[in-house]
């Protein structure tokens, strides 16, 4: 009898030790398991948060290149207002633009991945790159009006400044879309993807 309880002890005792044993590797592998988990989500995290500010600072390149372009956009209303004092309307129009433009572009620069700041702003440089070539065009049929010429130096160097801060405005634009292109495929990316909603990642628009 003795004998039968001792070896059903150490059986009991045998099947404590084994069920420890398990117990003590699951949570070993649990632990590696949220390492690794956590590692990737840090890498991961780390790597969403590089290609935003790449979209951010491909924004801070368009932001300086329309700045600049606006500079010669004042110049030029300057020197028209005298010349083509018969077509304020145009004028007027073209100032209106250039001040949409800025206050859409004060938009992006707070928060230069909302879809909906993108959208406005793209808006108001349609408008505002036609308003500039209906008075571009202006000028160019009133050149005969354009005697003085401080005012036609000044005309040209506006002209040149458009030009030149189109061009590189131009630049930033692509700029900003690959950058933001590169940023939303990541997002989207599956496991990436999970983490979206977990730190606030989320789409963003293109200019």
């Amino acid at each position: 009898m003795h004998g039968r309880a001792h070896r059903r002890g150490r059986c009991v005792e045998r099947v404590d030790v084994w069920g420890n044993g398990r117990v003590s590797d699951a949570l070993w592998m649990a632990a590696a398991v949220a390492a690794v988990l956590g590692f990737w989500a840090l890498g991961a995290h780390n790597r969403l948060v590089a290609l935003r500010n790449a979209v951010a600072g491909a924004w801070a390149q368009a932001d300086e290149a329309q700045r600049r372009r606006a500079e010669g956009t004042e110049q030029l209303l300057g020197a028209l207002r005298g010349p083509l004092s018969a077509e304020q309307g145009a004028l007027d129009a073209l100032w209106a633009a250039q001040a949409q433009s800025a206050r859409a572009a004060g938009g992006m620069t707070a928060r230069p991945l909302l879809a909906a700041n993108a959208l406005a702003w793209t808006e108001a440089e349609s408008r505002l790159g036609a308003a500039a070539a209906r008075v571009f065009a202006l000028a160019d049929g009133h050149a005969s009006a354009l005697t003085d010429e401080a005012a036609a130096a000044t005309v040209a160097a506006a002209r040149q400044a458009w030009s030149e801060g189109s061009e590189r405005l131009g630049f930033a634009r692509r700029l900003y879309n690959d950058a933001a292109a590169a940023y939303d495929e990541a997002i989207a990316t599956f496991p990436t993807s999970l983490l979206v909603p977990v730190f606030g990642f989320g789409p963003v628009g293109r200019i």
